[in-house]
């Protein structure tokens, strides 16, 4: 059987959670403490199966040494963290920006917005809480395809994220693509 691979990039400001969430990926939802991936092993790779077909899924994220801006990716994901409204804000001011500016076919790629370190989200944080309608509603605004929130650390949501990406990556190498027809849908 042959085995289709698909590049997924992870963009968003450092300390994010992009690497802590591939390591609670590749170890499982059970491992405690989590052993972090280390940049120097990109890409990070995830042999996956849906309906029938083999994929091997390569995830790279921003701090990628060969420099992110050299790939081809299939899906971006833009990850923020949930607990920094700054993170937040930086997904539209600087993010969706970027990766516009860098990949000219920007309109056929799927975007993913991932809201990371969801355990952090506190009603007493002084930056404000940022509730998932307000990423959400972001993340419509910036015309992404899908949105999903979790937490590494907990493993809290992290398998439906991970296969919600997964699914959109696998749909890239449909005729269809993975872009959504009705705009942004919520894991």
């Amino acid at each position: 059987m042959d085995t289709e691979t698909v590049t997924i990039l992870l963009v968003g400001d450092e300390r994010c959670g992009k690497t802590t969430f591939l390591s609670r990926v590749s170890a499982g939802e059970h491992t405690n403490p989590i052993p972090l991936l280390r940049d120097s092993d990109q890409p990070h790779n995830f042999d996956i199966k849906f309906s029938s077909k083999e994929y091997r899924l390569q995830f790279y994220d921003t701090s990628n040494p060969e420099g992110w801006r050299f790939l081809d990716p299939d899906v971006i994901v833009i990850c923020y963290d949930i607990s920094q409204r700054e993170s937040l804000a930086n997904m539209k001011r600087y993010w969706i920006d970027e990766v516009k500016r860098t990949f000219q076919r920007i309109d056929r790629l799927p975007v993913v917005v991932l809201g990371l370190k969801r355990d952090l989200r506190s009603d007493t944080d002084p930056n404000g809480i940022i509730y998932p309608q307000e990423a959400y509603q972001m993340a419509q605004a910036m015309r992404a395809d899908r949105y999903a929130e979790c937490s590494a650390v907990t493993g809290e949501l992290v398998k439906p994220a991970f296969e919600d990406i997964c699914k959109t990556a696998a749909d890239t190498k449909k005729a269809s693509g993975g872009l959504t027809e009705g705009g942004c849908t919520v894991l």
